[in-house]
């Protein structure tokens, strides 16, 4: 038996979406299909006129269908170099005819690919630009709710509202709370490829969050962010020098029996860790989910109300964590 009951009474059902790219291996999606609502595609771009930039999704839209899964279609600003642009972001905003022209690409997108709604995911927004970018989402809604879409956004991980840095300050939490139908908070990434070593979604981090989110926002609309990655850093840490492995949680599993390493569990970040010496001698620490840390941060759906989790990724397979999810709770599926 695993070390907890899987046997334990359901907390009831609750919404699981799950970011991919178009070029997720087959069978992992295959995988996913039981536990999932929703299939976010990663993503669509756009230019400063408002005309989409379409990416092949047709195989992952066509399978989570299959399966009674389904699709989003994820909005982000990217440019050429396939990172978050706050000058392509403000563009679009500040002109209103490529804004208009925008939001009626989205719905005939909407219609032609048979999607179930649109996700926001704009990182990076200037200060500036807080204001027209709920009015973005606003409006958007408003264009495509009477077909039945719905519109999500997803948000930085705040803990107050006036939380200074550009990944935080363009992002409102009661305006967008009030305009979209459901908020994705990213609470993940405080352990990151270019910071120092330490849990990707410690969970007194993540309660920081959320008691600042169910506050100005109501809890039946917010999906709390749940990693599908660890990362393995080689020490000593060196600011602005090191850059940690991006890793899957299975893969930390058996790195850690390869390597003879002996699993530690953080009870303050409720995270799983260890740490190993590599052939050249290097000294390594590994950061990653697994079936403890996940039950501790599902429980947290519970207990703050939530609609349900996001988790970025599902491009990798994750068999403990999705044992546990399946123990817990029911996976919403809608028509």
């Amino acid at each position: 038996m695993p070390w907890y009951d899987i046997r334990a009474s359901q907390f009831g059902t609750i919404i699981v979406n799950g970011y991919a790219y178009p070029f997720i291996n087959q069978g992992v999606l295959e995988q996913w299909m039981p536990d999932l609502t929703y299939v976010a595609s990663f993503s669509y771009g756009f230019t400063p006129e408002g005309d989409l930039i379409v990416p092949d999704d047709t195989r992952v839209l066509e399978t989570a269908r299959q399966h009674g899964v389904q699709g989003l279609m994820v909005l982000t600003p990217l440019n050429e170099e396939g990172q978050f642009s706050n000058q392509l972001a403000s563009q679009v905003l500040n002109n209103p005819a490529a804004r208009d022209r925008l939001i009626e690409n989205i719905y005939k997108m909407l219609n032609e690919k048979n999607f179930y709604g649109v996700d926001f995911d704009f990182e990076f927004i200037n200060r500036a630009d807080k204001d027209l970018y709920v009015d973005l989402v606003r409006r958007t809604a408003e264009r495509v709710h009477p077909d039945g879409f719905i519109v999500t956004v997803a948000l930085a991980p705040k803990t107050s509202a006036d939380q200074p840095g550009l990944l935080y300050e363009g992002h409102d939490y009661p305006g967008m709370g009030a305009v979209a139908d459901l908020v994705l908070l990213m609470t993940y990434e405080w352990g990151y490829t270019y910071g120092p070593p330490m849990a990707v979604a410690p969970l007194n981090n993540v309660r920081q969050v959320l008691d600042y989110g169910v506050s100005v926002i109501e809890p039946s609309k917010i999906l709390m962010g749940f990693p599908n990655y660890g990362y393995d850093w080689t020490l000593p840490y060196v600011q602005g020098v090191s850059v940690a492995e991006n890793i899957s949680n299975v893969e930390a599993l058996r790195r850690a029996a390869r390597v003879g390493a002996t699993i530690q569990f953080d009870e303050t970040a409720q995270s799983p860790f260890y740490e190993y010496v590599d052939g050249q001698g290097r000294e390594h620490v590994v950061w990653f989910e697994d079936a403890r840390s996940t039950r501790a941060k599902l429980e947290l759906v519970n207990e703050y109300g939530l609609a349900g989790i996001s988790i970025w990724t599902i491009m990798d397979p994750f068999p403990s964590g999705q044992e546990v999810l399946r123990s817990m709770f029911t996976v919403a599926k809608v028509e």
